[in-house]
């Protein structure tokens, strides 16, 4: 992350908003975070690596190849994203050989004990002052050579632009590139990833959007917590996040110039525990409900309305706050972690984690209520390893009749119990039958992970929810 690119998305994002669909399959995404090393004061990669797996981190992305830190991912079975720099864009660009050099000493003496899954050639190459952009395709190409020359092409290659590649990205709908980047890099690039198998590196950062238009910008839109959502005029879809807004604006420009098949990841997102007075929004509450948030939609969701098949899987930044970062104070506060490895905030970074219920103590209004439904009481029995999914009532009539919809009808559950006259029929309400079709579905699908989600109208419970003579399935 840049602050000059950050910024500058900022100010072309100024109103955006994300959606949930109820009318897709569900496909959880991946949960990895940036493991940032611009600081004096972290501690020796060993203890990263031990502090990882203790946490239940399974990806990371670095911002070099140092062999220090890829020697003790070694045997990890943690999978990794390095990176190639951009001061060393134009070498690579221009010789073969000094990509193949490159390739040889940084990636094929760690691979496959380290599990590099993918290189970042470069990182936001497009604000880059030192203007490295008219390298990038080719130092792209010419490391894809040595990889295909060292038996590596297993290995995938992006590079991470930033949103201020967009020229227009709102709504949605009306996302575009920038045309002077256009012919230039963006086709030839998108042109590589499509002949690679590769996808698309994202940074999308939207804290500075709501800094810069916190009188336009709902802060819970931002948040990613409950709110009335926008709908995108162009084509009628609703959003609920910011984040998601802003990658279909990307869906969309890529779409716009034929690239509608290459896939995105996001390899930065996140938001600052403390900021400058003038830096609206930073702050811990504010970091732990974005993060908390976002790591639940990414494990138990779908995609973005744009392309809701397709499961979000974004890195976090920051694994540390890094002391030595310049600029404002946000710039040194983005970790989830402090140097000594104490947590900034608690949040959820797996789906165990979220299921076993891990605290989110600074955020503690976004969680659902404890009721189930509305005039039935909760069994208080336990019932270990076993799992049900239930409504959650704060999500609204709307959304909750949405996920009922689908999962009576193309989700396949078994909603025979709550037509009139059923054992599960009464109390008669949306929420009481929306979590007997809700736990139907997910019980069938195994409860497998993003099964019990519907855009967040529902959530897992470790009690059994039944109420009455109406007896939740916990199985098919």
């Amino acid at each position: 992350m840049t602050f000059l690119s950050s910024f500058t998305c900022s100010v072309l994002l100024l109103s955006f908003s994300s959606s949930f669909s109820f009318f897709y399959a569900f496909a959880a995404g991946t949960i990895g975070v940036n493991y940032g090393r611009v600081a004096n004061n972290l501690p020796a990669p060993a203890e990263v690596v031990s502090l990882l797996k203790s946490q239940g981190i399974n990806r990371i992305k670095l911002y070099d190849t140092d062999s220090d830190v890829l020697t003790a991912l070694a045997g990890s079975s943690i999978n990794v994203v390095v990176a190639l720099p951009n001061e060393l864009l134009s070498s690579v660009a221009a010789d073969q050989s000094f990509a193949d050099s490159w390739v040889k000493a940084n990636i094929s003496q760690h691979f496959p004990q380290t599990k590099i899954e993918a290189i970042a050639v470069g990182n936001e190459v497009f604000v880059d002052p030192k203007n490295t952009t008219p390298f990038l395709v080719p130092a792209m190409k010419n490391v894809h050579n040595s990889l295909v020359k060292f038996n590596l092409s297993s290995i995938k290659i992006s590079s991470p632009i930033a949103l201020s590649a967009l020229q227009s990205s709102y709504p949605s709908s009306a996302g575009s590139f920038k045309t002077e980047l256009i012919g230039p890099v963006i086709k030839p690039m998108l042109d590589f990833l499509r002949q690679t198998g590769s996808y698309l590196m994202i940074n999308a950062y939207p804290f500075f959007a709501y800094a810069a238009n916190s009188d336009v910008i709902s802060l819970d839109y931002a948040l990613l917590k409950e709110n009335k959502g926008v709908v995108d005029s162009g084509n009628g879809l609703k959003y609920y996040s910011l984040l998601e807004a802003q990658l279909d604006a990307v869906h969309s420009a890529m779409s716009a110039i034929q690239y509608n098949d290459v896939k995105m990841v996001v390899t930065e997102t996140g938001w600052p525990s403390l900021g400058d007075e003038n830096e609206i929004g930073a702050g811990e509450a504010n970091a732990a409900s974005y993060n908390g948030n976002l790591v639940k939609r990414v494990l138990t969701g779908n995609g973005t309305p744009l392309r809701p098949q397709e499961p979000l899987n974004v890195y976090l930044f920051a694994l540390f706050n890094e002391n030595e970062k310049p600029g404002p104070t946000s710039e040194r506060n983005y970790g989830l972690f402090y140097p000594s490895k104490k947590r900034v905030y608690d949040i959820p970074l797996t789906l165990e984690q979220l299921e076993n219920g891990q605290s989110m103590p600074v955020n503690k209004s976004n969680s659902p209520a404890p009721s189930v439904q509305s005039g039935g009481d909760v069994s208080t029995t336990s019932s270990a390893g076993q799992t049900w999914c239930v409504a959650n009532g704060n999500a609204g009539a709307e959304k909750l009749q949405a996920g009922l919809d689908y999962a009576c009808g193309e989700g396949g559950a078994d909603c025979r119990p709550i037509q009139a006259g059923s054992t599960c029929y009464n109390p008669n309400t949306v929420e009481a039958h929306a979590s007997y079709a809700f736990n139907s579905y997910y019980q069938k699908k195994v409860r497998a992970a993003g099964t019990c989600d519907f855009g967040g109208a529902a959530y897992v419970v470790t009690q059994h929810p039944s109420f009455g003579n109406c007896k939740f399935p916990t199985g098919y």
